[in-house]
């Protein structure tokens, strides 16, 4: 998206709804949703729920909390939730499930996108008196800090097991699980279904302006729908926005394939540039992330001068993200500008004094 002159790629939270979805949003048939009583909310809540496969299906107003109501409906305080150190849930959710939860995060290294059945398995604590019960196994598909990875079903799919047969349950965070379907050619459902809570967010590539559903059987997400009300995210006259997830449902899954696209013509255009090296993933989506020699704080702020927004991620890391409403044309500019950006902080460069 181009605004002032910019290219924005910082995140695809960004996307802006277009002229269908406004009128989506001002025809929402409406009512009150902490009644169970607004029709639009329980019509997107059936059809996120038949899309992956699951029992029912409960809107929250964040990705965020969508996880939280996750972990809280199937922990208890002193449990352990084993998960990757990378994961959202752990770099970006605030340690909500720690600080609300009371749970323990035991952190594994999921370089592969998910943890393997031996290391499930290894993670698992013994039954034992001085230990915290393992309680709960997350993955993330597409993995953002892993390159936004699209992780394929067989890995998920032992990763669950593995847990099952130790008394674990497994949450997936799939705030961009329709990306990973269609980078996998999958469908939604079949990537859900070895999990038992599955969260997606409609507020990124599908272009919604807020949301996220969590997904799975009916008892848990009763019980993920009272953590919803403790933590004030019961709403009211919600159809308005639902209206708008709905019809990001309908309308803007199919052409997350352009952001792919467009990310991996970023990506082409960087990969042998001097000043970084790109982070390579089996299965590319819409994100791009690059290791940067210079500190990356530096790249950031001269990108922008450039007019391309990007994120800053750690002191080397940092991201691009295409969405809805990001052209071709925008990804060119954007590639040409940091590629000048970069070639100018080659090791050499980057070790010259005052450079």
């Amino acid at each position: 998206m181009t605004h002032s002159g910019l290219v924005d790629l910082r995140s695809d939270t960004f996307t802006v709804p277009d002229a269908a979805m406004r009128a989506a949003i001002a025809a929402a048939e409406v009512g009150d949703d902490v009644w169970g009583e607004d029709p639009t909310v329980r019509r997107l809540e059936e059809r996120v729920a038949a899309l992956l496969g699951k029992e029912a299906a409960m809107y929250t107003p964040s990705g965020t909390m969508a996880n939280l109501c996750a972990v809280l409906a199937q922990t208890r305080p002193g449990d352990e939730v084993i998960t990757d150190a990378q994961a959202h849930l752990v770099a970006y959710e605030a340690a909500g499930a720690a600080a609300i939860g009371g749970v323990q995060m035991r952190l594994l290294d999921y370089a592969d996108g998910a943890p393997s059945a031996e290391e499930v398995a290894s993670a698992v604590r013994p039954a034992n008196i001085h230990n915290p019960v393992s309680r709960l196994l997350t993955l993330e598909n597409t993995h953002n800090r892993r390159g936004g990875m699209a992780v394929a079903r067989g890995r998920v799919e032992r990763a669950a097991a593995a847990a099952r047969e130790r008394g674990l349950r497994v949450h997936c965070d799939g705030a961009r699980l329709f990306n990973a379907a269609l980078a996998l050619d999958e469908e939604p459902g079949a990537l859900a279904a070895p999990c038992d809570t599955v969260s997606v967010c409609f507020s990124k590539g599908l272009g919604a302006p807020v949301g996220s559903a969590l997904t799975g059987d009916v008892e848990t997400i009763d019980a993920a729908r009272r953590w919803r009300k403790r933590l004030g995210g019961g709403m009211r006259q919600a159809g308005v926005i639902a209206a708008a997830a709905l019809h990001a449902l309908e309308h803007n899954r199919a052409r997350l394939v352009d952001d792919h696209a467009h990310a991996a013509l970023i990506a082409e255009a960087l990969a042998d540039v001097e000043g970084a090296e790109l982070v390579r993933v089996a299965v590319p989506t819409n994100i791009v992330l690059l290791q940067t020699v210079s500190p990356a704080a530096a790249v950031v702020a001269a990108a922008r001068e450039r007019g391309v927004l990007v994120s800053l991620m750690d002191a080397n890391l940092m991201r691009c993200v295409t969405y809805l409403g990001v052209t071709e044309d925008d990804c060119r500019r954007a590639a040409a500008a940091l590629r000048d950006v970069l070639s100018q902080r080659t090791p050499a460069t980057a070790a010259a004094p005052g450079s």
